[in-house]
């Protein structure tokens, strides 16, 4: 039997969403209905709600998910009704080589964690059906997400913290730990000190980095990043970062990552680093954009990388627990990157805050009543 839940939706391409009724499926085969409690929001989903994709109906987004089991389809074992859950948009099949290898994040056959053509939507809005982004569609009070990219967490954290994990953790402390494997004494910039760069620095604090640099435009972020293990900040509309940088390395960094998704500071990323450093593009760009290199001059003669990194290389039924761990113990600062929680009904004020740069970390949404 489907449910009605009450779900924040995206439909006119111009960053806004409306709130409104829709229906959830019963789960089918692989597929585990989650009753979200706690949804953050992510700079991501407001890329994806301002662009036109050229998709039909609504959009349902919302990628950082925490909740309880309500149900499961026949083949999604492991779950049951009561369970503690997130889910991520890790979407992976479990079968192909990438996949085998530890490398979920880079799974060949994605689609394949959705229902077929022919099956009914998994959510819909009166009788149309509502596409949920990654499959995930946490911007629900339920929804219904395939059992490889859901994780059993402990009872122990709290439902917001969990959320934020679920992507922000993943995707920064990601970058550091799997993608980059920042090693003690190294140096580290991060450039842009919201939800995932605030992860970011507060792993490289914890990999043992004895330069960690903070680069944003927000004095406010700027503090909160010296809260997560910032050794340094620097605001980029007022100080040439890269000079600075350089400045307070003598060399440049080890490790640069671009957290935001923009030209400007994607070349900077490449241009903080030292002779032979490597920089990290964590930030989701607009499709089309372009980065203007000079091969000789920023890569080939520093002999620099450049890396395009999703997700943070990251393995969810390996890391969150790790991640779990980490906050459990006070290592990994959660409970100061929830900065507020949220009614449903606020989601627009939650972003416009976030693009108002008004040293928000992360906002969540808690309450669909």
């Amino acid at each position: 039997m489907a449910l009605r839940a009450r779900a924040a939706l995206a439909r006119h391409g111009d960053g806004s969403f409306s709130i409104e009724d829709i229906e959830v499926d019963a789960p089918l085969g692989a597929e585990v209905l989650i009753e979200v409690k706690a949804v953050g929001l992510c700079q991501s989903d407001a890329h994806l709600a301002g662009m036109d994709l050229g998709i039909p109906g609504p959009l349902l987004l919302g990628h950082e998910v925490a909740g309880v089991v309500v149900g499961t389809g026949g083949q999604a074992s492991g779950f049951a009704a009561g369970d503690h859950v997130l889910a991520t948009l890790i979407q992976y099949c479990a079968q192909c080589e990438q996949c085998l290898a530890g490398q979920e994040y880079r799974c060949a056959n994605r689609p394949s964690t959705l229902r077929a053509a022919g099956e009914p939507a998994r959510a819909s809005c009166e009788g149309q059906p509502v596409m949920q982004m990654f499959g995930t569609g946490g911007f629900a009070r339920y929804t219904l997400v395939h059992a490889n990219q859901v994780v059993r967490i402990s009872k122990e954290l709290p439902f917001a913290q969990a959320a934020v994990m679920a992507c922000s953790t993943l995707t920064g402390a990601g970058a550091v730990f799997n993608s980059a494997k920042v090693a003690e004494g190294q140096t580290v910039a991060v450039i842009g000190a919201g939800g995932i760069g605030l992860n970011a620095i507060n792993a490289a604090q914890l990999a043992g980095a004895s330069k960690i640099i903070a680069v944003d435009l927000s004095d406010g972020k700027l503090e909160l990043a010296r809260g997560f293990g910032a050794t340094h900040t620097i605001n980029g509309g007022s100080t040439d970062a890269v000079a600075a940088v350089q400045e307070i390395t003598g060399a440049g960094v080890d490790h640069a990552f671009e957290m935001i998704g923009l030209q400007d500071t994607s070349l900077q990323a490449v241009r903080m680093t030292r002779v032979g450093g490597d920089a990290y593009l964590v930030g989701l760009h607009r499709p089309g954009a372009q980065l203007p290199l000079d091969a000789m001059a920023d890569i080939i003669a520093p002999q620099r990388s450049l890396h395009g990194i999703y997700m943070g290389s990251s393995s969810p039924q390996r890391d969150i627990p790790a991640y779990t761990e980490h906050y459990l113990a006070g290592r990994l600062k959660l409970d100061a990157l929830v900065a507020q929680e949220l009614h449903i009904s606020q989601i627009n004020e939650g972003f416009a805050a976030m693009r108002a740069g008004q040293g928000v970390a992360r906002s969540v949404i808690t309450d669909f009543s």
